[in-house]
């Protein structure tokens, strides 16, 4: 009944999972009643059933680890469906596997999957229930209710997931162009500083300079003519500084994009050195951290994203690597192939491949 992409063992704890629990503990509290001969293989049928439950839901969804899990407790349940029949609760494990199917596969094959179940639930009560297609409507009800429930709430957090890219993205642009309004009105205020001030002083201290040149000039216009100098050079250094300070934050862009999303965490390692002084540049940057964001919450459903950006001799250097596992090959799709144009319209480079442990690690390098 796992819906949520949880960390591991955490899983188990999610609100749908311990109803799961409660539910095969009620099944398993029923299981003494019956012939006595029969226990053992009643209890071992439960023990499978609850021990493929827990594995599974440590697995990320639709591993096909998960779905050979899903058809044990299905075997397992059915074969305790015909041992405990006369009970009539044991059909409740079908109710948990319903839900778990409906989290693992589309809903056009869930309903086909959970279709399959009844027929095999129909098969092994036939011959030793009298009423064997009513307990099946029954529990087909309370299947499709789990279903539907676990099938919108996963539908659910997938939007929620989606909006939280969305949101990230706007964050991560608010601020980058926050910062760029910031840097434009710093190059403004410099070239006004230069423009205006700085040629009128020069133009006083020129006058000055003439005055104190006359034999009958006061000894005050020397030191007019001194200060003057003074203040031209504090707003010349003043101008260096407010040019020389238009680099972008973009350590708080990226922790913008990444604070909305419930995973995967941002650890970023950025040496104080790094400079970025354009925009087109920070947002090459941006978006490569975005997609490597999208990339280890959907495919590699990971928990942590490591990135680490530096310069080194002329080159901006962008390392990102997460704690999940890619499934199948590693292929570029649309977002990966997004990131290479982008990092190649900046005259960079790109390099993928997959780490010891099986995540996707990107490398990439911008003129600095």
């Amino acid at each position: 009944m796992e819906i949520g992409p949880l960390p591991r063992w955490r899983g188990l704890l999610h609100p749908l999972n311990l109803a799961g629990l409660l539910t095969w503990l009620a099944v398993a509290f029923t299981l003494r009643y019956g012939e006595a001969a029969q226990l053992p293989w009643r209890w071992g049928c439960a023990a499978v059933f609850l021990a493929a439950f827990l594995v599974a839901t440590a697995l990320p969804h639709r591993t096909w680890q998960r779905k050979v899990l899903l058809l044990v407790e299905a075997v397992s349940a059915l074969a305790l469906i015909r041992l405990a029949h006369y009970s009539g609760v044991a059909p409740a494990l079908l109710v948990m596997l319903a839900a778990q199917i409906a989290a693992t596969w589309p809903l056009r094959i869930t309903l086909l999957l959970i279709a399959a179940v009844n027929v095999g639930m129909y098969l092994v009560l036939r011959d030793v229930h009298a009423h064997a297609g009513a307990v099946v409507l029954i529990f087909a009800g309370f299947q499709a209710f789990a279903m539907l429930t676990t099938h919108y709430a996963h539908s659910a957090e997938q939007a929620r997931d989606r909006l939280a890219l969305v949101n990230a993205d706007l964050l991560a642009t608010r601020a980058l162009l926050a910062e760029s309004s910031r840097d434009a009105e710093r190059l403004r205020l410099s070239r006004e500083l230069h423009d205006v001030a700085g040629h009128k002083l020069t133009a006083l201290r020129l006058q000055l300079r003439a005055l104190a040149g006359r034999s009958d000039a006061p000894a005050e216009l020397a030191l007019c003519e001194q200060l003057s100098a003074e203040l031209l050079g504090d707003i010349r250094a003043v101008v260096h500084s407010l040019r020389d300070g238009g680099q972008l934050d973009i350590a708080t862009a990226l922790h913008a994009l990444a604070a909305p999303l419930p995973r995967p965490r941002l650890h970023l390692a950025m040496d104080e050195a790094v400079q970025v002084s354009t925009t087109a540049k920070a947002e090459t940057l941006l978006r490569c951290v975005q997609e490597a964001l999208t990339n280890s919450a959907r495919h590699g459903e990971a928990q942590v994203l490591q990135v680490t950006l530096h310069q080194h001799e002329g080159r901006l250097l962008l390392d990102m690597h997460d704690d999940g596992r890619l499934r199948g090959q590693l292929r570029e799709g649309n977002g990966l192939t997004g990131m290479r144009e982008r990092v190649a319209e900046q005259h960079g480079t790109l390099e993928l491949q997959r780490t010891a442990t099986g995540a996707l690690h990107i490398h990439v390098e911008l003129p600095a």
